[in-house]
């Protein structure tokens, strides 16, 4: 694979004399790749292998190096008490660099935080954003177009051939649904959790009722929901929730739920459209986080009548940006006047895919390319 420099490359290099880094983010992003890329003398400790294992035990790695990367540490045991010690006796440098493919909760515990000893950035997969970044002469157009197909994962979006990501997609899946889901949280009930997926690359960009999953399941409505949220934590899914404050009759619980990789999603190309853009706008919401410190939500706009509005971006919890998105139809939607009511007068845009010309209401609504728009990813302050 092609070696490129992410774009938390930067924001990261800057942190590492400061305090430990942790790299998170779905299984394939690219995080070992971009750990090995931050400095050219490291050291690399992958739990997965068992010399390696001994090595972290024992705590024997190179000092002088400028760097040490501990891959996949979440799967040592304690490894928050693990890391803490090692950084409160030995502390930096050499640069302390941990990445993992799960989430690496450091707040639950307090007997072992981690607090105010780490940094945290998450990886997302290539958006059109960094893809148009790092590839300066690249069509924005057909670059959305492959990723709508074989999603953003750097190895097969970068292969470019559907047939590869094909059988690049289902060992990918299978790896973490087979190994991981059964090493990290001892699920036994894998078949269902495969059943549980296939029902979601399905209903993607529509609000999910746990009771129906639960009964299509044929489990609780408690065990759907922690298998949601097994699956939040190992990044193939992530959810958007309902936007209430102020809007009557909205929906208040009913989450949707999107896939890191658009290349899972079972629907029209509209529906794919959707997934990429949810994509791109939670990856730009956590860069923001993460390398800015800003406080950014995403969620989305609809009452029991049915208006909605595919997304909507806070900044410290107050609406930002509203944006809809078509395949086709360039009409202004009326339920951003429906919203506008109740939220004030905030930035409105349309992104439409197959679009003769660009335009702009005289309220400030934007019609835009979904390809223009995604390039750039322009967030309101």
């Amino acid at each position: 694979m092609v070696s490129m420099k992410r774009y938390l490359t930067q924001t990261i290099r800057e942190d590492l004399v400061r305090k430990i880094i942790l790299i998170t983010g779905p299984r394939q992003s690219g995080k070992t790749t971009l750990s090995k890329m931050l400095v050219q003398d490291f050291d690399y400790l992958n739990f997965d292998s068992s010399e390696h294992r001994l090595r972290l035990l024992e705590r024997i790695w190179d000092r002088k190096k400028q760097a040490v990367i501990f891959d996949e540490l979440h799967k040592l045991r304690d490894w928050k008490s693990w890391l803490k010690g090692v950084y409160d006796t030995e502390g930096i440098p050499p640069a302390l660099v941990v990445t993992g493919s799960a989430k690496l909760d450091t707040y639950k515990k307090v007997g072992d935080s981690l607090a105010g000893r780490f940094f945290q950035f998450r990886l997302h997969p290539l958006d059109l954003k960094e893809l148009t970044s790092l590839r300066p002469g690249v069509s924005s157009e057909s670059a959305l177009d492959q990723l709508l197909e074989i999603g953003g994962f750097p190895e097969p979006y970068l292969e470019g051939e559907k047939r590869f990501y094909k059988r690049w997609k289902r060992s990918h899946l299978d790896i973490i649904i087979r190994q991981d889901l059964i090493e990290l949280e001892n699920i036994q009930q894998i078949s269902a959790v495969e059943t549980l997926i296939q029902l979601l690359r399905k209903r993607v960009g529509s609000p999910v009722s746990f009771s129906s999953l639960a009964q299509d399941l044929q489990v609780s409505d408690k065990t759907v929901k922690k298998w949601l949220t097994l699956l939040e934590n190992m990044y193939i899914i992530f959810r958007v929730t309902p936007y209430h404050c102020n809007v009557a009759r909205s929906l208040l619980k009913t989450p949707k739920y999107y896939f890191y990789d658009t290349g899972q999603v079972l629907g029209d190309r509209g529906i794919r459209l959707e997934n990429a853009t949810a994509c791109a706008l939670l990856k730009e919401i956590h860069f923001r986080e993460d390398c800015l410190g800003e406080e950014l939500g995403l969620h989305y706009l609809q009452t029991k009548d049915g208006n909605e509005i595919d997304f909507l971006v806070t900044r410290e919890t107050s609406p930002c940006l509203m944006l809809e998105v078509k395949w086709a139809d360039s009409q202004r939607s009326n339920n951003f006047m429906l919203f506008d009511r109740h939220l004030g007068k905030i930035p409105k845009v349309q992104i439409v895919r197959k679009l003769d010309q660009e335009t702009t209401y005289p309220d400030g609504t934007e019609i835009r390319q979904a390809h223009t728009w995604l390039e750039k990813m322009f967030l309101p302050e």
